[in-house]
Parts: structure tokens; sequence; C-alpha cells
């Protein structure tokens, strides 16, 4: 095993998880860029496939890194971006969290909060852009996409039945179109 692809898997997936304000699918957008883009260790469609499968999968939304480098490195590979991923958050958390609760209810913890929102809720956006061009979905993709997230913004739903419709509503649309 090169060595040096692991130290690649380190070095840009910390900046990344670093990013991670919003929770993993805020990760998405920048690795794409870096695993398709710059490095070249996937393409659009595989990415989609290993993002499908850590979908699938139980635990956190960025256990794609850890398929990611299992593509690249093997098993070392995994789990170098499992650590570079999960552990340089979590030490961050641990230490913020402890300065955030000292000063809960002032006006610069309120001010944070608020200010930080709206990057995590861009960083969703950009991940979600991402897996839809990566896919390649056309524009049947995109309107449903569009659809199901005004959806979940107009109501709170379970967002389970939003997907399997989504889901339905493609596989019928491509059919369609298919058989014209």
């Amino acid at each position: 095993m090169r060595d040096d692809l692991l130290w690649t898997l380190i070095v840009v997936f910390v900046p990344i998880s670093l990013l991670s304000i919003g929770g993993g699918g805020s990760i998405l957008a920048p690795m794409y860029h870096q695993t398709i883009e710059v490095h070249g260790w996937l393409t659009p469609r595989e990415f989609v496939d290993l993002f499908a499968i850590s979908r699938a999968a139980p635990g956190p939304g960025a256990m794609v890194v850890t398929l990611v480098g299992w593509k690249v490195a093997g098993w070392p590979g995994a789990l170098v971006a499992a650590m570079a991923i999960f552990l340089p958050p979590s030490l961050l958390c641990f230490f913020a969290a402890r300065v955030w609760n000292r000063y809960r209810g002032t006006r610069l913890h309120t001010a944070l909060e608020k200010g930080l929102a709206p990057i995590g809720t861009g960083l969703l956006f950009a991940g979600g852009v991402a897996i839809l061009r990566a896919a390649d979905t056309g524009p049947l993709g995109w309107a449903i996409a569009a659809a199901a997230t005004s959806l979940l913004v107009w109501r709170s739903f379970h967002p389970l039945p939003v997907l399997a419709a989504g889901g339905v509503l493609y596989m019928t649309g491509m059919h369609m179109v298919t058989w014209l």
C-alpha cells in the first residue's frame, strides 16, 4: 500500500470534515470536487453508487467517505478516511460544546446560531446539486428533486414517503419516455 495515498486521503478529508456544518450532506459538494475533479479517484457514476450504498446502510451520512477510502486504498484507506472525516469534528465538537454551553443565552450565542443556519443550509443544498449532477438524471430528476424539497420545506413530512414517491415518479416518467 502506498503511504502517499493514505496521506492524501487525510489531507483531503480533514479539511472537509471541519466544514461539515449541517451534517454529512454538507460535505458532498466538496467531496465530489476532490474525489472526481481534483484527484480522479472516482467517476461521477461511482460517486453516486457509493453515495447510494452509504444512504442504504445504517449510520451517519458521511459514511460515503469510508467507501471512497476503501475504493482508493482498500481497507487501510477506509480506516484512514473514516478517521479523517469523523475524528477532527468530534474533537472540535467536544471542546466547542464546553464553550458553547458556557455562553448559552448570550447575544453572541444567538448570533452565531442564527448565522450558522444559512451556512449549513447552503452546504446541504450544494451537496444535493452535486449528487443530481453526478447522477445525470436530466430535467425530470431535477424537477422531482425541486418538488420534493419544496414539499419538505412547506410541510413537515417524514422524508421516506417523499423519497419513495419521488422514486416512483421518476421510474414512471422514465418508463413513459422510453415507451414514447
